[in-house]
């Protein structure tokens, strides 16, 4: 039998400076959560499979890793934090009563398709705020993606939001049936105007639906982007999901972060749970967003506590990548002082090593290869 010393495709070995670089740069993002007062969690790698069901609005089932039990339970390793943390949320705290605010760091597993060139496996660090339907609280989770970017040195870069019900409000008007519905979300997401327009000429809809669902793909950009977007509808949700982010948007000028906000009605998350307002941010050197996050009222409500919600994630090797392309040093802690000595010297050498690490020195001891025994 051949042995295979090689990693499987879509993961990889992790090492030397690179390494110690990752755990600097997540101590800086996670330095950034504590200060927003955001109480650490722990979920585990695998759940039952019904916390990532096609209910709950996560990835698709043949994207998942799937495996058995002893008892026959199909059991699913973890593609995504936001279900597990809301799951334990619902299980041992109480939103609402009082707001639940957590943050996590792990792996997460998602089986792409090696045509792709996505790693399977990537490390992400995020946070949950459950209990708390404000545009205050949306505001503070965008502020807190703003201050954890520049926490690991970027300094251009922009956050995209989205609003999911303005598209939702327009859609539910429209009355498409599925299939046309998964269409046009797919071409507005890819920001085809003409595939738009083509299917909207298709439905033969009304001019001013046809007119709406035509312009999403170009409608994105700097703060007058909600002007045009309320001059597209009378919908009256639709109307309300854009008074909702200019709320958001005033909270952040307080907060002096609001020249790394832009706007984009394109924006739809494969992620099916999203319900307000969803984000992405993206700097150069990467075509991958560093962050992602959004709104999801509904998913609590799947676990057996309905509770407005809010959250994000940063993928972590994606950051790192950034910050490398952009030659933007992460310092590392990894300096370590070497000691040798000879076999006589050992208890002086063991000693003062000893003195070194009380006082924080890294110390490697080693026996002078000559004198080490075959």
């Amino acid at each position: 039998m051949q042995r295979i010393f090689h990693t499987p495709e879509g993961v990889r070995d992790i090492y030397n400076g690179e390494c110690s670089q990752k755990r600097s740069l997540q101590e800086k993002l996670h330095r950034v959560f504590r200060q927003y007062g955001y109480e650490d969690i722990e979920t585990p790698t695998f759940e039952y499979f019904e916390v990532f069901s096609r209910e709950v609005g996560t990835i698709p089932s043949k994207d998942l890793y799937k495996f058995f039990d002893r008892e026959g339970n199909t059991l699913v390793l973890r593609p995504d934090f936001t279900p597990s943390v809301s799951r334990a949320c619902a299980t041992y705290f109480a939103p609402d009563e009082d707001v639940v605010s957590l943050c996590y760091t792990g792996n997460t597993f998602i089986n792409n398709s090696s045509l792709r060139g996505r790693m399977k496996e990537n490390t992400q660090m995020g946070v949950e705020r459950i209990g708390d339907e404000s545009a205050e609280a949306d505001a503070e989770i965008l502020a807190m993606t703003v201050e954890c970017l520049l926490a690991a040195g970027l300094t251009e870069f922009q956050v995209s939001v989205g609003q999911v019900d303005y598209f939702k409000s327009i859609l539910r008007e429209a009355e498409l049936d599925q299939e046309a519905e998964e269409r046009l979300r797919t071409l507005i997401s890819q920001k085809n105007y003409f595939g738009v327009e083509e299917l909207v000429q298709e439905q033969k809809l009304k001019k001013s639906l046809a007119a709406a669902f035509s312009e999403l793909p170009q409608l994105f950009g700097s703060a007058e982007v909600l002007e045009r977007a309320k001059s597209l509808t009378r919908n009256a949700c639709a109307l309300a999901a854009v008074a909702r982010l200019e709320k958001i948007y005033e909270i952040l000028k307080v907060y002096g972060y609001e020249k790394y906000i832009s706007f984009d009605f394109g924006m739809l998350s494969k992620y099916q749970y999203y319900t307000g307002i969803i984000f992405q941010a993206y700097t150069y050197g990467t075509g991958e967003p560093l962050v992602k996050g959004g709104r999801y009222n509904e998913l609590m409500k799947h676990f057996g506590k309905p509770a407005a919600s809010i959250g994000f994630v940063i993928v972590v090797d994606s950051l790192l990548l950034a910050l490398s392309r952009q030659k933007i040093e992460v310092p590392a802690d990894d300096e370590v002082t070497l000691l040798t000595y000879r076999p006589n010297e050992r208890d002086e050498a063991i000693r003062k090593a000893q003195a070194l690490r009380a006082q924080g020195v890294n110390v490697a001891l080693r026996l002078e290869k000559e004198a080490q025994q075959p």
